[in-house]
């Protein structure tokens, strides 16, 4: 079969880098993930699930049942103002050990779609339930511009992705998502706190990137179940919730669970190294930045690799 147009640049065959099959991605949307670094799905998880998540985060938010293994984050900005349960608590993280948030996790039509992109062996590496509350601040209801593999010590940065689910509309008033198309095909930028932040209080590791205000942007307006999907290099970040609602998703990072770990000591990777290590052992984890990720980390599909080695014991 001749090549399709869309796959042909420079009178060349277009040659995959960022996805590895078509099992489960069109040849279309491979290029689409390819050039830009990202790819929606829309309605792709049901919202009966959706439904059932947000249930068990409200019940966490309320005392219901115990958030087992997981880190609950509240707003700074509304700390001091008497609120509480779903209008404080902000995110609900590390849920992979959670029963019916890990639901999402190994859901197959996101896995599927990640095996596609990073390879078939995948391990869940990271994961949020994000809520932004009505009545925050701007300053601690956004997510400055950042990239994920910010974060992250293990590479190649082509085998890891993202997959982040809107769990009712998601759009400009509320703080969706913006991404800067094309910008995985860059480097891993020096991240740091923004100079400018509420009354200088920070939420906790939401480093991003200086100097790329006047970059263009593109706004992901969602829709409840749809999915988007992307590279950890790709610039992107998240307004603040400007309405009276709240605004929740839930996401997953997944690495091929052969990816390689690194030393990120006297990179620009450090500072977060550094911080992430003093609040684990601040929760009586005193363990080193690799094998915290290594820790929190579950296999979804496929054959256990190098996050199921540790290196240290807790």
């Amino acid at each position: 079969m001749p090549t399709p147009p869309y796959l042909i640049l420079c009178d060349r065959p277009f040659i995959y880098r960022y996805t590895q099959n078509d099992r489960y991605l069109t040849d279309e949307q491979r290029y689409f993930y390819e050039e830009n670094g990202y790819i929606m799905f829309r309605n792709l998880v049901s919202h009966e699930s959706l439904d059932e998540y947000q249930q068990h985060f409200l019940d966490i938010c309320n005392g219901r049942v115990k958030g087992g293994h997981t880190t609950t984050m509240k707003d700074l900005s509304l700390m001091q103002t008497g609120a509480k349960g779903e209008f404080l608590i902000n995110k609900i993280q590390d849920f992979l050990y959670d029963d019916i948030l890990f639901k999402y996790a190994s859901d197959r039509a996101v896995v599927n779609i990640v095996a596609d992109i990073i390879g078939e062996n995948v391990t869940a590496v990271h994961s949020m339930l994000i809520n932004k509350p009505p009545d925050a601040d701007k300053d601690t209801s956004r997510h400055p511009l950042h990239q994920d593999l910010h974060y992250f010590p293990f590479r190649p940065a082509d085998r890891i992705c993202a997959s982040w689910t809107a769990m009712e509309t998601i759009d400009e008033r509320n703080g969706c998502l913006f991404a800067v198309p094309g910008s995985h095909k860059d480097v891993l930028y020096p991240h740091d706190y923004a100079e400018l932040t509420l009354q200088n209080v920070k939420n906790k590791a939401y480093h991003g990137v200086q100097g790329f205000d006047n970059v263009p942007r593109v706004n992901l307006v969602m829709e409840k179940g749809d999915t988007v999907f992307f590279h950890p290099i790709l610039l992107h970040g998240s307004g603040p919730n400007l309405t009276k609602g709240f605004r929740k998703a839930i996401s997953v990072h997944y690495a091929n669970t052969n990816c390689e770990f690194i030393d990120v000591r006297g990179t620009s990777q450090q500072n977060i190294a550094d911080e992430v290590e003093q609040m684990a052992k601040r929760r009586g984890f005193p363990v080193n930045f690799e094998d915290l990720w290594k820790y929190k980390s579950r296999l979804v599909n496929g054959q256990p690799g190098n996050f199921q080695n540790y290196s240290s014991k807790l």
